[in-house]
């Protein structure tokens, strides 16, 4: 999800669930240590709980970005052994790793060494021909015997020769049921699925196998599928947002970031899929790509885009 779930889309998504774990983009430990720390790892208090997703592969490197993490108060720090990108593989981290286990297992241990909060692991079900069940047990054993407190298991396996990030995500067939053999495999790890879940339902059929669900791209470009979840998945009564309640909630948040010198396509960009499936959904997007990026766009443009509904009480 690089350049997607930054702290803007973070804010508003918070905004439709109030308990969903929400993670960071994959930032790498070489930006923590030697770039902008503040720009990769700030955040509002509002997005609790949230993730940071690290990349890298040095153990060192990696307990001292987990630390990082820990300390600006991150819940959980998780390392990204899923990303099949050739610019990720050439600074050895993503899915590659799922080649060298005890690395990645000596990595978890340095990190539950450094930080208090959990350390997790997302991957794979298998890299290239390296994709025997046999192959994937031994990498989950391997995190999991160095303290890994999580295994989120995309379904796919990932080509890194010949596939394209994006046909990564679509070609390889998904195969949930070697997800739910690696939990009855391992009954005491924390077990999550992630890859081509869609609807909540989807996400309460697995859990009653698995230990949690993880969605993607589906939550970014329809985030409405969440709107239900603290209901459905974490049984707060509480009734959900409407669509127009949440744009109004997210309007203080604009006119903040705007005063800090933000442009607005910098937040609207994320906004996109609020209304996603609803009268006026396609007006939306077109306003909001349209004026969004113009010079000097202001929270105006949220509201004028905004279709038919409940009144909007911030007006600009």
């Amino acid at each position: 999800m690089l350049d997607w779930t930054d702290r803007h889309c973070r804010y508003f998504l918070r905004l439709i669930s109030r308990h969903t774990l929400l993670y960071t983009e994959m930032v790498t430990t070489g930006a923590l240590i030697h770039g902008e720390r503040e720009r990769f790892l700030r955040f509002d208090p509002a997005e609790h709980p949230v993730a940071l997703q690290l990349g890298g592969s040095e153990p060192k490197e990696m307990a001292a970005c987990a630390r990082l993490g820990a300390a600006w108060g991150y819940d959980e720090i998780n390392i990204n052994v899923g990303c099949p990108s050739n610019r990720v593989q050439k600074g050895r981290f993503g899915a590659c790793l799922m080649a060298e286990p005890a690395l990645v297992a000596d990595c978890v241990a340095a990190m539950k060494d450094a930080v208090a909060v959990p350390v997790t692991v997302k991957t794979r079900i298998g890299i290239d021909d390296r994709d025997s069940y046999d192959a994937l047990r031994d990498f989950a054993g391997a995190v999991t015997d160095a303290g890994c407190d999580a295994l989120i298991v995309h379904a796919r396996k990932a080509w890194l020769g010949g596939l394209s990030p994006k046909a990564n995500r679509d070609v390889p067939p998904l195969r949930y049921q070697v997800v739910e053999r690696l939990k009855a495999d391992l009954p005491n790890q924390c077990i999550v699925v992630n890859g081509g879940i869609k609807t909540l339902q989807e996400a309460a059929r697995f859990l009653t196998v698995l230990d949690g669900v993880m969605i993607g791209r589906e939550a970014y470009h329809n985030p409405w599928v969440l709107a239900d979840a603290d209901r459905v998945i974490f049984g707060d009564a509480r009734p959900p947002p409407n669509r127009h309640q949440v744009l109004e909630d997210f309007l203080p948040y604009a006119r903040r970031e705007l005063a800090a010198g933000l442009p607005l396509s910098r937040m609207s960009r994320h906004l996109l899929g609020l209304f996603q499936g609803q009268s006026g959904a396609r007006a939306w997007r077109r306003h909001l790509s349209e004026h969004g990026p113009r010079p000097g766009a202001g929270i105006e443009v949220l509201v004028a885009a905004a279709p038919p509904g409940d009144t909007l009480a911030a007006r600009p």
